[in-house]
């Protein structure tokens, strides 16, 4: 699910902070491929910070585990039989409930910002993986040139921080994570950043 930039004009955080969201995509989204468990392997982090430290250990249990192992682990955390350990949809962690009013609210948003749905995907679009592609693919310029700090600060406020945050800290804990674990850590602190310089934007 690689999101690629319409422009030169992106500065090098917006750029690390797009990869981020990307790489959140493509493990949350669907179990990751080979390429992305490769590109996992070889992350390092500043063992001084809570971030560079997961960002470490999710590459020693990604040169670790299998494919195989980590789709178990997928599917059982987010799958499983009938449903899995965590439902990872904003509709759900705001209601209680899925196909609820955020997730209108988040289509309504798409279509004026030109994100169209895939019909192929049939997961609904409120989808944890799905919005971080979304963020990343605004700071990029993936709907058309990348979105103003104000176009991002109002989707991720309406759509990602109300509720991402309690969901990455309910995967750093959930039964079923090892390698999801760390990538847990790793959303939960992305979010406390992005909301910390989103409000002094």
């Amino acid at each position: 699910m690689p999101v690629e930039s319409r422009s030169l004009a992106i500065g090098s955080e917006d750029q690390m902070r797009a990869d981020l969201y990307a790489l959140l995509a493509n493990l949350l989204f669907n179990p990751p491929s080979q390429e992305i468990l490769d590109l996992v392997c070889n992350l390092d982090g500043d063992q001084n910070t809570e971030m560079g430290q997961a960002f470490d250990a999710l590459s020693v249990i990604a040169g670790k585990a299998s494919l195989v192992d980590i789709r178990d682990e997928f599917n059982g955390l987010f799958i499983g039989m009938g449903r899995g350990e965590l439902l990872p949809y904003g509709s759900y962690y705001l209601t209680g409930f899925l196909n609820e009013k955020p997730l209108a609210t988040l289509r309504n948003t798409m279509r004026d910002l030109g994100i169209q749905k895939v019909e192929s995907v049939k997961e609904p679009e409120d989808h944890i993986g799905r919005l971080c592609e979304m963020m990343s693919g605004l700071i990029l310029g993936a709907y058309g040139e990348p979105a103003g700090l104000d176009v991002q600060k109002q989707f991720f406020s309406d759509h990602v921080g109300t509720w991402a945050g309690h969901f990455f800290a309910d995967l750093e804990s959930a039964k079923s994570s090892r390698f999801y674990q760390p990538v847990g850590t790793i959303g939960r602190l992305f979010v406390e950043i992005e909301t910390n310089a989103f409000a002094m934007a």
